[in-house]
């Protein structure tokens, strides 16, 4: 389905379903109110999926591989054949996310977006867009007609999982300087200075920080992004895994599906979802406040409060898989618990 049709045919959350999971948890024999946050996820979860009872056992992480030629300017720690070693290693069920997912029993899918090289892989999806994008303190990362089709793809992978019978997502991405590329779509659609956005990455020295800031400013002189024209930032400093993750986003909210956030890259990709429909907002789930300084202000700019506050800034998907771990354990009280009147307590009722 095309971006524009996708942005259409979004609806909103159910409120009939949430208002039936809310009355739900005020009759289970605990505190009103005493799980918190995971309680109003159980709720977002019912409104999503539009039932009383939702469902998270088939689960899977989509995770966006794509590499960024603004690595040239000296950004990173390492270089861009990291992004396909690690894509590969994901295929083998070697990376972090891949063994996290193997304990909450999700599948992970490793999607070539935009790897620099060819990866060998019998489980990666091939859906590569370019072989990385351009660097962005020279020239645009990519065209918008690219931009779309990144973001189309992720709408389509959204559906992918849906006809396989998938009940929720983590999005994930892998793509040296890809913290950079958030950093920037960060500062154009917040309106800070990069000074304010962009952090050490993969531990980054003060030198490499300073290249990184500067990197991030130059790039956001020379193209001037519009805060209001979502596909020309990403277009502009973004990447094809943030555009990939937007997709995810809207894809997710299309198909009912909803979308576990993960850290700061996860969650510009929201950003830019939420931007361009902002009724997608409600299928997002956020996961941890990452220890990239854009992380608190990203999720303060989605209006969502994480379950995690753990400093966690290794991507993949890994912050979305631990709260997708406490996710379970919510609807296992949800689902499970007794009520007031099967355990002979009487009902707790609201303070004034």
């Amino acid at each position: 389905m095309t971006l524009t049709e996708t942005i259409s045919a979004i609806r909103p959350l159910c409120e009939k379903s949430m208002r039936a999971a809310e009355t739900r948890f005020q009759s289970l024999a605990i505190p009103l109110g005493s799980l918190g946050l995971l309680e109003d996820a159980v709720v977002q979860l019912a409104g999503a999926q539009r039932t009383a009872l939702p469902e998270i056992g088939r689960r899977a992480a989509v995770v966006f591989c794509a590499d960024n030629g603004v690595v040239a300017q000296g950004v990173t720690q390492c270089g861009p054949e990291v992004t396909a070693t690690v894509t590969e290693n994901m295929d083998a069920g070697k990376s972090a996310v891949c063994r996290m997912a193997a304990r909450l029993g999700a599948d992970v899918f490793p999607v070539d977006i935009g790897v620099m090289r060819e990866v060998q892989g019998g489980h990666i999806l091939r859906r590569k867009l370019m072989h990385g994008t351009r660097d962005f303190t020279v020239e645009p990362a990519m065209t918008r007609e690219t931009c779309v089709k990144a973001v189309e793809t992720g709408i389509d992978l959204a559906g992918f999982c849906a006809v396989r019978g998938y009940h929720i997502l983590c999005a994930g991405e892998m793509g040296i300087g890809n913290t950079t590329t958030a950093a920037a779509v960060s500062a154009a659609f917040l309106g800070l200075p990069p000074e304010q956005v962009t952090g050490r990455g993969a531990g980054l020295s003060g030198e490499g920080l300073a290249r990184k800031t500067e990197a991030v400013r130059r790039g956001l002189a020379l193209h001037q992004p519009d805060p209001h024209d979502p596909i020309g930032v990403l277009a502009a400093v973004g990447g094809l895994d943030i555009a990939g993750m937007a997709g995810l986003y809207l894809g997710g909210a299309l198909y009912g599906v909803p979308v576990v956030m993960d850290g700061v890259i996860s969650a510009a990709a929201a950003l830019a979802a939420v931007r361009l429909c902002p009724l997608a907002n409600g299928y997002i789930l956020p996961s941890h406040q990452s220890a990239e300084p854009a992380g608190r202000l990203l999720l303060e700019a989605l209006g969502a409060k994480p379950f995690l506050t753990a400093g966690m800034r290794l991507g993949e998907g890994t912050g979305a898989m631990a709260a997708l771990g406490l996710l379970d354990l919510a609807l296992t009280v949800y689902r499970e618990m007794a009520s007031f009147g099967d355990a002979g307590i009487e009902a707790y009722q609201p303070l004034s």
